[in-house]
């Protein structure tokens, strides 16, 4: 008999509790608070715990059948509450073991209702932060006297939804790829997001079924998977200039894996993000509007895919958003490590994030607004894709090695301020770029400038110097741009 033919996922859950000491669980008020000098609980104890959870909540799948019928997928909500009891619930939960793990994502992978896919989404976002693969440690956190740095702390048995160095063997990854059946590679990956790719290109509602929103969901969670990993990494990396940390980080191997092609794959990336966000806040015509979806009949189920797609667009375009920060993250740390010459052959050439997006930008001006706008709205990284931007057409003082100490205040926003100074510097910018197009840079990269002094963050150049920008006053940065837009309608009336 099915679990939930007994009283539904709640019920099973109460007898869970109730039933502990039977099904293998550990209730919470059976949890012993560990005090001051308690000793730490026996690992051989954990694991036997372990494997009782594990054989009592896969027994809850090995039930299930063939045929995604309703029972199946009650029995599949039944088992995604039961770990959720076991290890979410209690103060100090077990963590789930690898294969009930396994299983979770399988679900996320090939669920066949909302409901299932959401529930599998969750579950593993909740088990994330409760039992984290990378974190910092507090090593000095206790005691206000002690310099010790922080540390990152690596779980390497942990389990994780990418395969080993995110290669596998040709057939195994071309079978897998097929179905996003199991651990995804860098390639299995890449494929994902081009189904992203097609489901930003499809108009119609009722073509975009559940499997688009599975598809989504897994990416987002992916994404979460690789921020998780990344920025304790990023964080101690400032402080140690370890590079080791990120050379063996998930971000770095993805994007350094011979199996897929980088700049294709950036490029699906932008050309995702630039088309949801621009759906979702208007930009251009939304043919999957409410006025749309109102006039075709839908089925309850049908609805309710609908409904989540378009939440489910929305939170895959700021996933998208923050995949890239990253990359541009892990650009200049990589950078400042070959400044360094912490960096080897071994570690490739990678043309930066920023080169590309100015390239999207350079041959497509009509994107120019949108993306900046909306794309692009942190303003960290909006004023230094405006800076590098002015920067391809504004003539260089001096060449300078790699390894240069002196200084680059043509970095920063004083810098290209000071470019329109006068009318001769000022034409041959207007030249290259037309006097709308500066205009609009300007505005985009003082409207991040004033977000920035908002957040009272130092405003910093991003380029290798980390010195703040010159006539960092904002008094004196607003006279500049003032005097900029004189020298702009002087020029061209």
């Amino acid at each position: 008999m099915s679990p939930t033919s007994q009283g539904g996922v709640g019920v099973l859950a109460g007898n869970i509790y109730s039933h502990g000491d039977k099904l293998g669980f550990r209730c919470p008020s059976r949890i012993a608070r560990k005090k001051k000098g308690s000793k730490m609980e026996n690992p051989s104890r954990r694991r036997v715990s372990n494997r009782g959870i594990e054989e009592n909540t896969l027994a809850i799948l090995d039930a299930t059948g063939v045929k995604d019928t309703q029972d199946d997928n009650d029995d599949r909500l039944a088992f995604l509450e039961a770990v959720r009891a076991a290890s979410i619930v209690p103060e100090h939960g077990t963590p789930p073991t690898n294969k009930m793990l396994d299983a979770i994502f399988k679900i996320l992978q090939s669920g066949k209702s909302v409901e299932l896919i959401m529930a599998s989404y969750q579950l593993l976002n909740e088990i994330d932060k409760h039992f984290p693969r990378v974190y910092l440690s507090d090593v000095g956190a206790s005691n206000s006297s002690c310099s010790t740095p922080l540390e990152v702390v690596v779980v390497q048995e942990a389990w994780s939804p990418f395969v080993p160095g995110l290669d596998i063997a040709s057939s195994e990854r071309e079978a897998a790829d097929r179905k996003f059946d199991g651990p995804i590679d860098s390639s299995g990956f890449h494929l994902l997001i081009q189904n992203l790719v097609q489901v930003t290109e499809e108009t119609n509602f009722q073509a975009l079924g559940l499997k688009s929103i599975g598809n989504m969901l897994l990416f987002q969670y992916l994404v979460n998977v690789l921020e998780g990993d990344f920025l304790p990494r990023n964080s101690v990396y400032r402080e140690t200039m370890n590079w080791n940390l990120l050379r063996e980080s998930l971000l770095n191997m993805l994007l350094g894996s011979r199996r897929t092609s980088y700049k294709g794959l950036i490029k699906d990336c932008l050309f995702i993000v630039s088309t949801l966000c621009h759906v979702h806040v208007g930009f251009v015509d939304d043919v999957r509007s409410s006025e749309n979806f109102a006039a075709k009949p839908y089925k309850d189920s049908d609805t309710a895919v609908a409904v989540a797609l378009l939440e489910v667009e929305k939170c895959t375009c700021t996933a998208l958003q923050r995949l890239l920060v990253m990359i541009m993250e892990l650009d200049m740390s990589k950078k400042k490590a070959d400044m360094e010459g912490h960096t080897t052959r071994a570690d490739g050439v990678r043309t930066p994030l920023v080169e590309i997006i100015l390239d999207e930008l350079t041959y497509n001006k009509d994107i120019l607004s949108p993306f900046l706008q909306v794309v692009f709205n942190e303003p960290k990284w909006k004023l230094e894709i405006v800076l590098q931007y002015f920067w391809k057409y504004i003539a260089k003082p001096s060449v300078r090695t790699r390894r240069s100490n002196g200084s680059t205040d043509d970095a920063t926003l004083d810098g290209v301020l000071k470019c329109f100074s006068n009318s001769t510097s000022t034409k041959s910018i207007i030249k290259k770029i037309s006097t709308g197009v500066a205009q609009l840079l300007l505005a985009h990269a003082f409207q991040a400038y004033l977000s920035l002094s908002s957040q009272q963050h130092p405003v910093k150049s991003l380029a290798d110097s980390e010195e703040v920008v010159r006539g960092s006053s904002l008094v004196e940065i607003c006279k500049s741009v003032i005097s900029a837009f004189n020298s702009l309608r002087r020029t061209d009336e």
